[in-house]
């Protein structure tokens, strides 16, 4: 008899594994269908030898000194601020937009001055912003728009911004200084070991036990569980009784290079051109002395694992009944990007399960 179940080994299932055990003393069974821990921040080691994210690039950035102090019980960091590159015009230029993207795009040499007055003549107001389109245009106008916005978005969500939620296009902001950081928390850095050293080490502990490469229906008549932490598509454990949540998924392809470095940014955006997203190059974040490298190229995809929940109200009002479905259920909890379709970061996520962990201390009488 195990105290809790907990479907799946990514980083909310990890934390909040790794919680119960530690704090409250009570028995943990992990199970993970896929054949690694990590979820889709997983990194591992190349046929080459270089560290590499099999699920696309994860910077770990956060503002909560929370967070960042216990993430720091399992690994050392080192610092790390991401820049990218946007191929826009035959050029490499900064993204998120700063003074040194327009004065490179259009051959300017524009103060910050000149830039908020270019911004203003270029923004076409909206009366209500009601969608990505919306969140672009009537801060900056339809040309960058075009340039850095439009076709991405299509690429990356096979809709155009202007079918989208607005909070979409307004995850990257535009800037009127030189900051090139595509983040600005407080605390930016990265594993030294990688994430899945650092989420081997989370779940190291006597009172976990892990079970990979294992549907958790195959195994819950079979193993007694008191308490049930589910990490998973909610419309999966429903099986799917009010219609399937949509995501979109990635597919990478990866090549290596007799080469130190291929390109000067970590991360390549490629808005217009090709069926791939973006080129990452990842010995930039890891900081790995090789003299090889190697490049991973992110096409987004309609099927495959899912990654992003697709924010539209009728995608919202289908999760609002699976929400209500499981908030009658008694000792079963949903947690994580998957379990509340939410498109959260990484810290957000640990975030998430450090205060369910809190619920279930009171719930423990502790």
């Amino acid at each position: 008899m195990y105290d809790y179940l907990i479907v799946g080994a990514g980083p909310a299932g990890c934390v909040i594994a790794e919680r119960i055990a530690a704090i409250l003393d009570k028995s943990v069974l992990i199970v993970e269908i896929r054949n690694h821990i990590g979820g889709n921040a997983y990194d591992y080691y190349d046929q080459h030898g270089i560290l590499i994210h099999k699920y696309g690039p994860h910077i770990f950035h956060t503002n909560s000194k929370v967070v960042f102090d216990y993430l720091s019980q399992f690994t050392a960091w080192h610092l790390f601020e991401l820049r990218v590159a946007a191929n826009v015009d035959g050029q490499k230029v900064p993204i998120p937009i700063n003074l040194d993207t327009i004065n490179e795009l259009y051959g300017l040499n524009f103060s910050e001055t000149d830039l908020i007055k270019f911004f203003e003549l270029a923004a076409e107001p909206v009366d209500s912003v009601t969608n990505s389109e919306d969140v672009v245009i009537s801060k900056i106008g339809k040309d960058l728009y075009s340039k850095f916005f439009k076709n991405y978005t299509k690429k990356q969500w096979d809709l155009w911004p202007d079918e989208l939620d607005p909070s979409v296009c307004a995850r990257i902001p535009t800037r009127t200084n030189r900051d090139s950081r595509y983040f600005t928390d407080k605390y930016q850095v990265m594993p030294k070991e990688g994430y899945t050293e650092l989420f081997r080490k989370m779940i190291n502990h006597p009172n976990i036990h892990l079970m990979l490469q294992t549907d958790y229906r195959a195994i819950e008549q079979v193993i007694p569980y008191k308490r049930l932490i589910y990490t998973g598509c909610i419309d999966a454990y429903f099986n799917y009784k009010f219609g399937k949540l949509p995501y979109r998924s990635l597919t990478f392809s990866f090549e290596t290079f007799d080469l130190e470095y291929y390109q000067n940014t970590a991360i390549v955006n490629y808005p217009n051109e090709y069926d791939f997203t973006r080129i990452t190059e990842f010995k930039h974040m890891t900081r790995q002395m090789h003299p090889k490298t190697t490049l991973s190229y992110e096409y987004p995809a309609a099927v495959g694992q899912p990654y992003y929940p697709i924010p539209r109200d009728e995608n919202t009002k289908i999760y609002n009944k699976y929400k209500a479905e499981a908030d009658k259920l008694k000792n079963v909890w949903f947690v994580g990007r998957l379990g509340t379709y939410k498109y959260y970061n990484m810290d957000q996520v640990v975030t998430q399960a450090l205060n369910l962990f809190e619920s279930l201390k009171s719930l423990e009488n502790i």
